[in-house]
């Protein structure tokens, strides 16, 4: 959402005429905050001159500590301070009970609860607390009115997680102006949109979530061509590789919760002194009975990370494949994320594309500078308009008759985007139709994930089949849905904000994509035999009404003969024996065809009945 201004034509604004808007990355580990001064975007420091604020909020009595001051506190008061809330964000309970023991997560039906001394949270307001933080950062720098913020997303954050940023900003009083996907901002601060052409991948390895997307670059076109990732990925879980390790290590139970976070924050620590040195030895004493004395080096955590790097290279292939390219196809890699400075999995992307990767931003920052660019365009600061296309990560679809998924948007499509199809009523006189909006890749409602439900009523009554309701999907540039339905021969309609208090699960993600290519015949064969029995359905009602209408033309055996086929239709509706559903039909459709003709004279002779001749026109 561009802002309006008036300047000479080809010049940008004015000196005194410059526009505030900052980039945000809000971070799963740290969060960052940047903005556009003299042409050149730069990250906004805050007092101890640390570019990097800890994504950490504390709650203590009074008081809300964010940041630094509240990581300092989080061996000691754990139950308090709330990190990584960003895996929470746009999820419901049901979608982590499987990968947490958090005592102090709870299920609030609408949001999952987070247990403080000042109540309970939810993960918007807990982000809200660290976005404030990196605005009062931003007003301390700029000192004048900031007209809003870009704030990047994980490239695999679903509608709802999306959605829960955005609440996030608009609690914390942030104008957003656009949500764009991080490595689209890590793109544009390496200059990427400024190239002739080239496919480029952004590989993004933050401290919770990971992106893997595939850009192809043309004279300022900028488009996101697949994307792939899981938003349950990243440093956070090769910390807890080494924290299982190091509990084997020991003889004692690390059930206290202190002891248990004391444990965790040497884990991370060790994991970062792996990425300059090539063994760690670690020696640490908790108190005077818990000691661990070890060594790990850099061979041992590559081994107990294995099963963290495949779930990398199996995306990147994912995406590669997505996109229609090879490896000799991709011109640059873009590495993103404070955990993209491992060795591990700076090796595994040097051998899998066997060339040099990108690293001359700090991966930490190139965000938030991208961010900040985008930003600073967005506001009029800029003539540089680089076109951003960014892609929907899973198919938008709605629910036909037999419980059928109809695809409206396939995933991968490029954003914003707005799809129209046509659908009409099932049976005769209906005035009212249910939309149901669904999200994921197989052909079965019942393999996808329930997004919204609306209706729409005041449909005109007619016959099954005439009614015409146009259904409309759009996705804006966010990333965020909006549905609507239109009976369009009385322009009634109904719509809906796509805004579901949960998200997708990373896992039910994958496991939709997986399950999608693994059991396409299975869904083929699916689909098949619930369309046969609409087919078989509709074909029984319209029979059943006409023999309710004009029985009487026919004679006993005849009427028999159409009940007997309609008995054995109906029998063969309880099995899932699609041949023998068709074979049914055609049955029934014999055994009506001299019930159809004498319909047919009926009707031919009831419009000629009183009539003269000379008074039809041919």
């Amino acid at each position: 959402m561009a802002l309006l201004q008036i300047s000479e034509p080809g010049k940008g604004t004015l000196p005194h005429e410059h526009r505030n808007a900052i980039g945000i990355d809000l971070g799963t580990t740290n969060s960052l905050v940047a903005t556009v001064q003299s042409g050149v975007a730069k990250i906004l420091s805050h007092e101890n001159q640390n570019n990097l604020i800890p994504s950490v909020v504390q709650y203590q009595t009074n008081t809300i500590l964010v940041g630094e001051a509240a990581k300092l506190n989080q061996d000691d008061d754990p139950v308090n301070t709330i990190a990584s809330v960003k895996r929470l964000m746009g999820k419901r309970f049901s979608d982590i009970a499987t990968h947490t023991s958090s005592n102090n997560l709870s299920d609030e039906k609408s949001y999952i609860g987070i247990a403080t001394k000042q109540g309970t949270k939810s993960a918007v307001e807990v982000s809200a607390e660290i976005l404030k933080k990196l605005k009062t950062i931003a007003e301390q720098h700029i000192k004048d009115d900031i007209l809003g913020a870009v704030i990047t997303v994980p490239a695999y954050f679903d509608d709802a997680q999306r959605q829960a940023t955005k609440d996030a900003a608009k609690l914390a009083g942030i104008n957003v102006l656009r949500l764009i996907n991080e490595p689209t901002a890590a793109a544009i601060a390496y200059g990427l949109d400024k190239k002739v052409e080239g496919n480029y991948v952004v590989f993004d390895l933050g401290g919770g979530t990971f992106d893997i997307s595939i850009l192809r670059l043309s004279k300022g076109l900028f488009e996101v061509i697949a994307t792939h990732g899981d938003t349950q990925l990243g440093g956070d879980d090769f910390d807890e590789v080494i924290f299982q390790w190091l509990m084997k290590q020991s003889t004692h139970d690390f059930q206290d919760p202190q002891l248990k976070q004391k444990l965790k924050t040497l884990s991370k620590n060790i994991k970062e002194k792996l990425t300059d040195n090539e063994i760690v030895s670690v020696e640490h004493s908790f108190n005077s009975s818990v000691n661990i004395k070890t060594k790990i080096d850099q061979k041992l955590f590559a081994d107990l990370s294995q099963h963290l790097i495949k779930k990398t290279i199996d995306a990147t292939k994912r995406a590669l494949k997505d996109a229609n390219l090879t490896i000799q196809d991709i011109d640059g890699i873009v590495m993103v994320g404070g955990s993209t400075r491992m060795p591990v999995i700076q090796k595994i992307m040097r051998d899998f594309f066997k060339q040099d990767l990108l690293n001359d931003i700090n991966p930490d920052e190139v965000v938030a500078l991208g961010a900040a660019q985008q930003a600073n365009m967005l506001v009029g600061n800029s003539n540089d308009e680089h076109l951003l296309l960014d892609v929907i990560p899973l198919s938008l679809g709605i629910e036909t008759m037999g419980e059928i998924v109809e695809r409206i948007i396939p995933r991968n499509s490029t954003l914003p985007i707005a799809m129209a199809q046509e659908f009409t009523t099932y049976k005769d006189g209906q005035n009212a139709m249910m939309i149901h909006v669904v999200q994921g890749e197989r052909d079965l409602v019942s393999d996808c994930r329930s997004l919204a439900k609306f209706s729409l009523k005041g449909i005109p009554p007619m016959v099954a089949g005439a009614a015409k309701i146009r259904v409309t999907f759009q996705v804006d540039t966010d990333g965020l849905l909006s549905v609507s339905a239109q009976e369009l021969s009385t322009g009634v309609q109904a719509s809906i904000e796509v805004k579901p208090s949960y998200g997708l699960d990373s896992n039910q993600i994958k496991t939709m994509l997986e399950s999608s290519f693994q059991l396409a015949d299975e869904d083929k064969e699916n689909r098949a035999l619930a369309e046969v029995k609409v087919e078989a359905m509709q074909m029984q009602e319209m029979v059943e009404r006409a023999l309710q209408q004009d029985q009487n033309i026919l004679d006993e055996p005849e009427i028999k003969k159409i009940n007997k086929a309609l008995d054995q239709l109906r029998e063969s509706l309880k099995n899932n024996d699609r041949n023998l559903i068709h074979e049914q039909i055609d049955q029934l459709n014999n055994a009506t065809q001299y019930f159809a003709q004498l319909r047919m004279d009926q009707s031919i002779k009831n419009a000629l009945t009183g009539r003269d001749i000379k008074d039809m026109k041919l």
